[in-house]
């Protein structure tokens, strides 16, 4: 999310369009910078991520909860701290190459857009799972239902049709009302008895369910490209980032200790958790509001994650980051045709070779999220060099830099998809640079997401 008329989802890259260096006095007041912060980290993951950490970690899997809420408060923070200081639309790459230069701004575009092809397909599959929740058929209707909205998502961004800013935020205004309504009729039939054993797969799983739990906490980098359109950003960007990870912390361990202490045991077991808890609190007849609901949300997030990659590659390649076939489409109002297809077409063989391979969600999950955990890692050490050193924002930044830098290595082997991705990028530029048709190309601007 970068404007409150251009959002992308918390996991969907926002559209770049170069470096815009926002003079202007913006109209964000405090109410609406919150919002838009929280509709920029509040992805629909959530609609399955309690599962998969209950999957890995069992009832433990409420610290990995506790612990990404309480480490959003100095990421966010940092991010608050350098959008106040540089209210600049550019967001985590303007840092990043204040910093670091040309070559890691453009590692940061190349991170959001390679997340893309391994993060829609977990996506749409979560979708799936609510779908086949209802009319059965099991993985192959999930299957079936990711793909259709793959290719359905692709469809419309080609024939150039995008949800405006404005319908993002409603959709996750509904998001949070069916997160709401599920704790407020789901909890009272919860359990304490089912928090035993706390720890069946050991305290090591807790650090596995965190890094696939980073899907749902992306987005605070939005905190940043937001802070040019407050009227007052060094009052504003804090406060509305503070109410944010309160509202955040609330809803996401909420909905994960309500699912733990009512599904009990069933809760690392359930494709459809928020349907399996509507169903106990009020009936089956829930089951296939909540799948239409989660079918809407994630064709929305999708719409977002695709325009926002496809605009982004096409801004990379215009700027020569990427190869020029790319850049088509780049302009402001144009369609990044070719950019769609080839996301789309990664999307698809994605999802096809984890589906033939029997791989479930996770994999594919702690691929994107090792993309934006690095993106978080260049970021906060962006910080480290732009704060006054030794103040309180810069201690903020350096805590919040060891604890991402921790949540790359939970991430394990699958970190090394982020790391090959920084690697070609690093490649590509220095061929660009030395290869004599690409004297004259400039560097580019990519700007900040929102998964």
């Amino acid at each position: 999310m970068t404007t409150t008329d251009g959002l992308a989802t918390s996991h969907g890259p926002a559209a770049p369009t170069g470096h815009v260096p926002t003079t202007h006095r913006g109209a964000l007041s405090l109410a609406q910078g919150t919002a838009l912060s929280v509709g920029a980290v509040l992805g629909t993951g959530v609609i399955t991520l309690p599962a998969l950490a209950a999957d890995l970690a069992g009832p433990a899997s409420l610290v990995a909860w506790g612990a990404l809420i309480v480490l959003s408060v100095p990421l966010a923070s940092t991010f608050a701290a350098l959008g106040s200081r540089y209210p600049d639309s550019g967001g985590v790459s303007t840092y990043v190459r204040a910093a670091f230069g040309d070559r890691a701004a453009a590692a940061v575009g190349w991170c959001f857009v390679f997340a893309v092809p391994v993060g829609a397909p977990p996506a749409s599959m979560m979708a799936g799972g609510y779908v086949a929740d209802v009319v059965g058929g099991g993985r192959g209707t999930a299957l079936g239902v990711a793909l259709a909205l793959i290719l359905g998502t692709a469809g419309l961004n080609i024939a150039g049709l995008r949800l405006s800013g404005r319908v993002q935020l409603v959709l996750a205004a509904v998001l949070a009302l069916l997160m709401t309504a599920t704790m407020a009729l789901a909890l009272p039939h919860g359990s304490t008895a089912s928090l035993t054993p706390f720890a069946p797969n050991g305290w090591g799983a807790v650090g596995s369910a965190a890094a696939v739990l980073v899907w749902g906490f992306a987005g605070w980098e939005a905190v940043a490209s937001l802070a040019g359109e407050y009227r007052d950003p060094r009052r504003d960007v804090p406060r509305a980032t503070a109410l944010a990870v309160v509202v955040i912390g609330v809803l996401y361990m909420g909905l994960a200790a309500t699912s733990i202490l009512v599904l009990g045991a069933d809760a690392g077991r359930s494709q459809a958790p928020l349907s399996d808890l509507l169903a106990i609190a009020v009936g089956d007849q829930a089951r296939v509001v909540t799948a239409v609901v989660a079918v809407l949300l994630t064709l929305g997030a999708m719409n977002a994650y695709f325009a926002g990659g496809s605009r982004l590659a096409a801004a990379l390649a215009r700027e020569g980051a990427l190869p020029g076939w790319l850049a088509p489409g780049s302009g402001a109002g144009e369609v990044p045709r070719r950019g769609v297809v080839v996301i789309a077409a990664a999307a698809t063989l994605s999802l096809l070779v984890t589906a033939a391979l029997g791989i479930g969600l996770t994999p594919l999950m702690l691929l994107a999220t090792g993309c934006f955990t690095l993106v978080y890692v260049l970021g906060t050490a962006s910080a480290l060099r732009l704060l006054r050193r030794w103040s309180a924002p810069w201690w903020t930044a350096g805590v919040a830099f060891v604890s991402v830098l921790g949540l790359l290595v939970a991430n394990g082997l699958h970190a090394l998809w982020a790391l090959g991705i920084v690697s070609l990028s690093l490649l590509y530029h220095r061929w660009r640079t030395t290869a004599p048709a690409s004297s004259g190309r400039g560097t580019t601007h990519p700007r900040s997401t929102s998964r």
